[in-house]
């Protein structure tokens, strides 16, 4: 008997397809195994009749030789920021609680039309704002990964820390994440998966939960390459409700995977190794370039001199534009109301918002709001915006010199959950080497590399130019067949 649980979306799709198996038998298998995983607290909300409908009409169109899509009989996790019609949506705050969109995201219904089918809504560091999945009112995110001989509870990473975790346990082929700073490569390094950010505006914003709308950007979660390049194809397009989407054809990134890098110039920034960098990460890196120039890539040298301003850059963006888009959350039009007695309309702005939002919410919130008020705006925010400029043109000029970049994902490998909290500023340091493709705007990718001495995964991360996922995903395919990650959390929920 096949063990659907443990087939990836290439394998489901062409196995529906060919007729070995229906895709109602993979949605049954995938929907008892998110049934039994309830510890991992990956899922807000499980949408197994939902999976079951998109697979009988998958098998319908089989039976008629109609063309299944795509992602055809494959079911998915949905992060809970992309918005469900007649599911509800909370960005795992309180503030969204029993909060039924009557539309669907574009990425979302893209994927439905592709043939994919919902296992349910994937938890999430609430408004995505958090490196841990410790922020979310719905309880943290537990990573199905353990230390070797210890029992603590490991992070998934964040903000898609619930697409991680469930993609990782084998209780989903693939999830929807997005990615502000890191929030899809960051938990794909933490749980060994694949997960790559695409170039700003490949993929429709239009319909997910906003957080800073400059650096937001969808992307596939997948334990291959292979899986994340299908699953990609099937979310990017232009999209006219979206002002940022890019008017671009769709490449077919599947057909033309190559891990033949003969050619191809990989670039190493000198910059990246930075004090507190893991010891093991360093030699994943140095492991990561063997790898490439086997895979008959040139490695060279180069720098982005700029790197060291990137996080503090991002952390007065992010939160500006955090601190604008949150605004529209205030007890009046949908979500959470709290109305003390007697209380005027201010009062009750102030109730519901102390309320509905979680502490790092708050945080972020404080932080835009001080850097874009009248005394401070060109002292902070106007001056990260030009550190966001050399950033982009650091990479600019780096590319001239290389094909794709490669670097670590993380610093570290996972932590245990709790152990951070007291520590914001050592939590965002999770992100430092992610952060700076995100300010660009570039395609980024973490790809599994290894295990470390305590039994946890280590992703490497591929940068590209923009617009060359190709690119990203071929150098990614070749590390992947020569790390032969193979590794799965041991079952202890």
């Amino acid at each position: 008997m096949t063990e659907f649980t443990n087939l990836g979306v290439k394998e489901i799709r062409d196995g529906v397809a060919g007729g070995d198996f229906t895709a109602r038998e993979v949605a049954e298998s995938f929907n008892a195994a998110v049934a039994a995983a309830a510890e991992l607290n990956a899922f807000i909300v499980t949408t197994p009749d939902h999976a079951l409908a998109a697979a009988d009409s998958v098998d319908a169109k089989r039976a008629k030789g109609e063309d299944l899509g795509i992602m055809g009989g494959v079911p998915i996790g949905m992060k809970d920021l992309f918005a469900t019609k007649g599911v509800q949506t909370t960005a795992a705050s309180h503030i969204l609680e029993g909060f039924t969109p009557q539309y669907e995201s574009t990425v979302s219904q893209k994927l439905w039309d592709a043939g994919a089918g919902m296992l349910g809504k994937l938890n999430l560091d609430q408004f995505a704002m958090g490196s841990s999945n410790e922020t979310s009112y719905f309880g943290n995110v537990n990573s199905p990964w353990r230390k070797e001989g210890a029992n603590a509870g490991m992070s998934p990473g964040g903000s898609s820390g619930g697409s991680s975790s469930a993609v990782a346990a084998r209780i989903a082929p693939a999830a929807t994440g997005t990615d502000t700073g890191g929030s899809i490569r960051q938990p794909a390094a933490f749980t060994g998966i694949c997960g790559i950010k695409p170039t700003y505006g490949r993929c429709s914003r239009w319909g997910v939960v906003a957080f800073a709308s400059s650096l937001d950007q969808a992307g596939p979660m997948a334990r291959s390459v292979e899986d994340c390049a299908i699953m990609l194809k099937a979310m990017a397009g232009f999209d006219p409700k979206d002002a940022t989407s890019l008017q671009m054809d769709v490449p077919n990134w599947e057909a033309a995977l190559s891990a033949d890098l003969k050619g191809k110039k990989i670039g190493i920034p000198k910059e990246y190794r930075m004090d507190g960098t893991d010891e093991e990460i360093l030699k994943s890196w140095e492991q990561g370039k063997e790898w490439l120039r086997d895979a008959g890539a040139e490695i060279v040298d180069v720098s982005l001199p700029h790197t060291k301003y990137a996080l503090p850059a991002y952390y007065i963006v992010a939160p500006a534009e955090a601190s604008s888009n949150l605004a529209r959350y205030d007890g009046v039009r949908y979500g959470l109301r709290d109305l003390p007695d007697g209380a005027g309309l201010q009062d009750m702005y102030a109730a519901t918002r102390a309320e509905g939002f979680g502490d790092e919410v708050k945080r972020r919130i404080l932080i835009g709001t001080y850097v874009l008020s009248a005394g401070f705006y060109d002292a902070y925010y106007t001056q990260a915006q030009k550190i966001r400029t050399l950033v982009a043109q650091d990479f600019a000029k780096a590319f001239e010199q290389c094909d794709a970049i490669l670097a670590p994902t993380t610093p570290t490998a996972s932590f245990p959950l709790g152990s951070l909290n007291e520590d914001p500023l050592t939590m965002y340091l999770n992100d430092v080497f992610a952060v700076p493709a995100s300010l660009a705007g570039l395609p980024a990718m973490s790809v599994p590399a290894m295990v470390n001495s305590d039994g946890l995964p280590l992703g490497l991360q591929i940068v590209g130019k923009p617009f060359d996922e190709q690119s990203v995903l071929n150098t990614g395919l070749a590390i992947q067949q020569r790390a032969g990650f193979d590794a799965a959390p041991e079952k202890w929920w």
